[in-house]
């Protein structure tokens, strides 16, 4: 039966009350974006509410984060709820009365949208919410870059705000508005980029013989990098090799003297994800050489794979399934190839990260995405639901 949790219905009905305000919160957070540890006026905003509801609130955690903590009863337990508050250097192009106002940056991953649901979320549990224990509300700078977790985490988030477990959630587009995926195991993959600088000797295009052609080596390259996933990885692996850039040269008839490839891995085990980062070097370097070229080849870790935890994850689809029944739950959602900085909290902590769904919406990261202001209702009573159910007072235990 929906709406069976503790204090469910109630958390419905205040935050239905209160969802126009959040809505216009999130549409003011959309007209000004804020990229990776810029997130200056967002911060303020969040705070400032935060305190006006009676957190304790942190200030400039990893740079531009802020937490809010609110203590009750003697209840032993702490729980970490996580939003994201960076926007992407991506042009706007939906044409929206509340678009970006800010060139060269837009909100085209919703993190506005994430930042709302939390507060309005934090608002109930501040001024209604029933719980005993400690609940901190973390939000996150810079998740776009893969570095806010980490700088969160340096700083001494779990130390400072220790948590039992921590939980985290993004729309998602293409999935039915407000229904909820839940993944255990697996989730997110990780991510890895390299640069590779295929180095020849450039000459006359009527001349190849005496040039070493790295336009012909970088081909090669790129289409033994495909082998890699065929060959080198089991079938029922996840693995992920995509050139996304190549450069070189300027005329039809010149052979130049180097040409650069960008490209991505992702999987979802660590062995994979390691066989992805030695093979990669490998055949660059023996392709290059097969020609007469050189690769250099530059390896930027970025994150490992978001892999929830299974025993937190069962709870917060029970949590989901209580309060909007399986309607409101999908019931196979399959892992996400999209990378996630979260991954580092659940390396530190229990916990999960889920989904809602944005609906029928231009995917992420495209200039013609915006979050769905539908969602906020349903996802803040979400957050409210979980926390009074993981920090369930003692006078209304739960079965």
């Amino acid at each position: 039966m929906s709406g069976s949790r503790p204090g469910g219905e109630a958390a419905r009905r205040s935050i239905a009350r209160h969802a126009g305000e959040f809505v216009v919160l999130r549409r003011d957070l959309h007209q000004h974006p804020e990229l990776a540890f810029a997130e200056e006026r967002t911060s303020r905003i969040v705070a400032s509410l935060l305190e006006s509801w009676g957190y304790e609130v942190t200030r400039g955690l990893g740079g531009t984060g802020v937490v809010g903590t609110l203590r009750r009863g003697n209840g032993p337990r702490a729980l970490g709820l996580r939003a994201d508050m960076d926007a992407l250097p991506i042009a706007e192009e939906t044409g929206l009365p509340h678009a970006s106002r800010t060139a060269g940056a837009m909100h085209a991953c919703g993190h506005d949208g994430h930042t709302a649901i939390l507060l309005a979320a934090a608002r109930y549990l501040a001024v209604e919410g029933g719980f005993s224990g400690t609940l901190h509300l973390i939000f996150q700078p810079a998740e776009e870059i893969g570095q806010g977790a980490r700088r969160l985490i340096a700083d001494g988030l779990f130390d400072r705000f220790p948590c039992d477990a921590v939980f985290g959630l993004h729309n998602w587009p293409g999935v039915s508005a407000g229904r909820f995926g839940f993944v255990a195991g697996p989730a997110m993959a990780s991510v890895d980029w390299a640069r590779i600088r295929v180095a020849g000797r450039g000459g006359h295009g009527a001349e190849p013989h005496s040039a070493v052609d790295p336009v012909v080596a970088a081909a090669h390259i790129v289409t033994g990098l495909q082998t890699i996933v065929s060959r080198n990885a089991a079938p029922l692996d996840l693995a992920i090799v995509t050139v996304g850039s190549i450069h070189g040269g300027s005329a039809a008839n010149v052979i130049p003297d180097r040409v650069d490839l960008t490209l991505t891995t992702r999987a979802f085990r660590p062995e994979i994800r390691q066989l992805l980062e030695k093979r990669v070097k490998t055949v660059a370097t023996l392709q290059a050489e097969s020609f007469g070229a050189l690769a250099d080849i530059e390896w930027k870790e970025g994150f490992p794979s978001v892999v929830n935890h299974r025993r937190e994850t069962d709870l917060a689809r029970s949590v989901a399934l209580d309060l909007f029944g399986e309607a409101g739950v999908e019931p196979d959602f399959a892992p996400r190839t999209a990378s996630e900085d979260f991954a580092f909290l659940l390396q530190e902590r229990p916990g999960s990260y889920f989904f809602v769904g944005n609906g029928d919406s231009a995917p992420l990261h495209s200039p013609r995405y915006d979050f769905n202001d539908a969602l906020i209702e349903p996802a803040a009573t979400y957050w409210a639901a979980l926390a009074e159910t993981f920090l369930v007072s003692p006078e209304t235990p739960h079965g």
